[in-house]
């Protein structure tokens, strides 16, 4: 078989399995998996803004800490791994089917471009959490802050660095905006089918996202600043995380008040998860 038959075999192989049930239930496992993360985050969030914080950092990482501490938490971690890696694997295949569109032109390869350029996130971040999520499970977790400032430094290190570091932090900065704008302008809703869905469905799915991508943009794009705020001054120990931003907010005028806001937001992004997982994504 030549090169490009083995490399062919391979795509159609993985775009199958993307499109398989078994995995689509997996994927299914890990959205709920990841609204999990989400509402633990938020409830770490919730004891910060009002003084009752258990000593977990308020991010991913405090998150898979209070998971690994509950009496069935390491089973828990890896089940949550697994429907992460699942989604990412989900996310990857999405790429290779929309791979025939990157050589086309106009709006099908905008569109091409743009669903693959979203499912590459995706599939990283899923993929980052899931080794997290295993890390926690096998007694090797660290905090993400401390993970982020360490990378950050490593970055410093690197020509150009202190401005990969800085657009780096824009990009987050980005990517928070657009939370909020997807949000308020319900585009969340361009995503998924709810065709088959009852009016009252539809409206808890709505709800959910309107006040649920807002508050995960605002988290991010603090944490997006705080990056851009360490490029600045040559000091990474000011890139802090999810759980250094949401500190920055409860450090603000009225910042208990915020976060609870922002913690709010957070959970009805975990919500969103539990019932995004029944919907088909629109193609």
């Amino acid at each position: 078989m030549s090169v490009q038959g083995a490399a062919g075999s391979a795509m159609g192989a993985a775009r199958q399995a993307g499109e398989s049930d078994g995995l689509e239930h997996l994927a299914r496992v890990g959205l709920i998996a990841y609204g999990v993360v989400h509402l633990l985050v938020a409830w770490l969030a919730l004891q910060l803004a009002w003084g009752g914080g258990s000593g977990e950092s308020a991010d991913q990482s405090g998150a898979m800490q209070t998971v690994a501490e509950s009496p069935v938490g390491k089973p828990l971690l890896w089940i949550i791994a697994v429907g992460l890696i699942a989604l990412a694997v989900w996310q990857a295949a999405e790429v290779l089917r929309w791979r025939h569109g990157w050589s086309a032109s106009g709006k099908t390869r905008t569109k091409a471009v743009k669903k693959s350029g979203k499912a590459i996130t995706k599939a990283v971040i899923y993929a980052a959490l899931a080794v997290l999520a295993i890390r926690f499970a096998t007694g090797g977790g660290q905090s993400s802050s401390q993970q982020q400032q360490q990378t950050t430094a490593g970055v410093f290190g690197w020509p150009a660095g202190r401005w990969l570091v800085g657009v780096a932090g824009l990009v987050l900065i980005g990517v928070g905006a657009y939370h909020v704008y997807k949000g308020v302008t319900k585009r969340f809703l361009k995503e998924i089918d709810t065709a088959g869905s009852s009016p009252s469905a539809t409206r808890l799915v709505t709800r959910l996202g309107q006040v649920g991508f807002p508050g995960k943009g605002l988290a991010l794009a603090v944490v997006g600043g705080l990056l851009a705020y360490a490029a600045v001054t040559v000091d990474p120990s000011k890139a802090r995380g999810l759980d250094g931003a949401l500190h920055t907010i409860l450090g603000l005028p009225f910042g208990q008040f915020l976060l609870t806001l922002v913690a709010v937001g957070i959970a009805a992004f975990g919500a969103y998860c539990f019932v995004r997982a029944r919907y088909p994504e629109r193609t």
